[in-house]
């Protein structure tokens, strides 16, 4: 009995033993129960990875591994800090006041201080186009080490969205670095976040790997925000123009994550054992642009009229073939976005009555004329939304001449308001309706109407959130019932395959490489 007694208790330390290595127990860390390498297959090469001067999506993936922010994205979309421990805004709405996390460290082992936060800081607000345009004035100064304040010409209740973005993302750097920095960009890679860069062979692999001194938040793990424990040792982001390369390194197993995989391919990797897929909806909207400032298009009863025959979900069903692949909903901004997500127009998105629209626009003037419909091959799900918008203007008795070309042509020619009347266009999620592109008077379509600019102003000097929000949803109700500068078709998804030896493995606007392990 005793023998037995003390086999029972060996076998007891043991099975006691080989849990705590595979799962963790309190007060101790589990990373070292895993480790490995990552392969991770993108569609094109970043152009650089400063994250002050790009809006590349492949780019911003990469370097969110590498660099920090004062504030991120939760999983509601909202701002929240990161790098800040906290923030006060005065009475005035002047001056926002950010208290710095102490003990974080730099990839070369310097400490972050006010020093490096106001220099990268300040950069930014020279560098990106959506702070110059929208935090005109400002200027961040440092108060003590670890204290830092942003002192505004005008007060705006959306600062912190806009630094939450994450196009040309405000990621704090060492200052001396940014002091290095020619018109190119920074030509060293340091900032505080859980991976570091290692090398860059243009044109076949940007490698990282873990940093072994990230000081991680206890807050709780949501979307980008809160603690990131890596459990992986290196992570290789290789080049992979072609999609059926990437495909193929998925299926075989030569690459663990795979981005951008063809729509047409959806339904195949889905049902392919071995891998997980995910229709990740960080992609934006696919719309048809209209031509205000020449032409046609000027006329806002005849957009209406053709936003009144479009059937959006058969546009959206043949550009991306699944409806795992795209929602319809009319909000110009994200539906997952919990601060500004609202259906206001939805009463005439989608109405798909080609009789009705028949009828407007022979009430509007339109007497037979040509209408150039510009769009590109390059961009499968761009093609095939025009070949079907070609279709039903025609059912309309529209007549139509779809002209396409290849994207840099496009983009070229479509900045001259003498060549085209529609223009099919795939926007971006922002983290406000100010940053909208089709808001933007400069941008393609040239968006220009006082009672939409007005309400711009209305929203960003609201008094709180909630009545942003409600002066938001008036509006895009305004977009869409009386002045229709796109017609929003819907949001579509990019698709993210990557082998089931990744345990919990999410995404959020991409693969989120932290908390992830790798099973061997």
């Amino acid at each position: 009995m005793k023998k037995l007694a003390m086999i029972i208790s060996v076998l007891f330390l043991l099975i006691s033993v080989g849990c705590s290595k595979s799962t963790g127990s309190e007060g101790t860390s589990s990373e070292d129960s895993y480790g490995g390498s990552l392969n991770i297959a993108i569609s094109v090469q970043p152009p650089t990875l400063d994250a002050h001067l790009t809006t590349s999506s492949d780019a911003i993936e990469i370097m969110r591994n590498i660099y920090e922010t004062l504030v991120t994205q939760n999983e509601d979309q909202q701002a929240v800090p990161m790098l800040a421990e906290s923030i006060e805004t005065s009475e005035d709405g002047l001056t926002y006041t950010f208290k710095l996390r102490k003990g974080m460290k730099f990839h070369n082992e310097k400490e972050m201080t006010s020093e490096d936060v106001v220099a990268s800081m300040n950069r930014w607000l020279e560098q990106s186009s959506r702070a110059k345009l929208l935090l005109s004035g400002g200027k961040f100064e440092a108060v003590d080490e670890y204290t830092v304040t942003l002192k505004l010409a005008e007060a705006v209740t959306d600062v912190l969205d806009i630094m939450a973005g994450k196009g040309q993302f405000p990621a704090i750097m060492p200052s001396e670095v940014i002091a290095e920095a020619g018109k190119d960009g920074v030509t060293e890679y340091i900032g505080t976040g859980p991976l570091k860069f290692v090398e860059w062979k243009q044109d076949q692999y940007i490698k990282l790997e873990k940093f072994a001194d990230y000081v991680a938040s206890e807050e709780e793990t949501s979307g980008l925000s809160g603690k990131k424990t890596v459990y992986i040792d290196d992570v290789t982001y290789h080049i992979v123009p072609d999609s059926s390369t990437r495909l193929a390194g998925i299926q075989t197993g030569e690459y663990d994550i795979a981005n951008s995989m063809p729509f047409d391919n959806y339904e195949q990797l889905k049902n392919t054992p071995n891998l997980k897929t995910f229709a990740s909806f960080d992609s934006g909207t696919l719309n048809v642009a209209y031509n205000k400032k020449q032409g046609i298009m000027t006329n806002p009863e005849i957009r209406k009229a053709i936003n009144t025959g479009i059937n959006a979900n058969a546009i959206m069903l043949a550009s991306f073939g699944s409806e795992d692949l795209y929602n319809l909903d009319p909000g110009y901004m994200s539906p997952e976005q919990k601060d500004w997500a609202t259906d206001a127009g939805k009463e005439v998105f989608n109405l798909g009555d080609v009789e009705k629209a028949k009828q407007m626009l022979k009430d509007a003037g339109y007497n037979g004329e040509e209408i150039i419909l510009y769009s590109t091959r390059d961009y499968d799900h761009q093609y095939n939304s025009s070949v079907v918008l070609k279709e039903q203007l025609e059912q309309m008795g529209v007549k139509v001449s779809l002209e396409l070309y290849d994207w840099p042509t496009l983009t070229e020619k479509r900045a001259n308001p003498e060549n085209w009347d529609l223009l099919i266009v795939g926007t971006g999620y922002v983290t406000t309706p100010s940053q909208l592109l089709v808001v933007n008077p400069d941008y393609v379509g040239w968006t220009n109407d006082e009672t939409m600019t007005n309400s711009l102003q209305k929203i960003r000097t609201a008094s709180t959130k909630e009545e942003a929000k409600e002066l938001w949803a008036e509006m895009q109700s305004y977009m869409w019932n009386d002045y229709v500068p796109y017609t929003l078709f819907g949001h579509y998804a990019s698709i993210i395959t990557a082998t089931d030896k990744l345990e919990d493995f999410t995404v959020f606007q991409g693969p989120i490489l932290w908390n992830v392990k790798k099973t061997q």
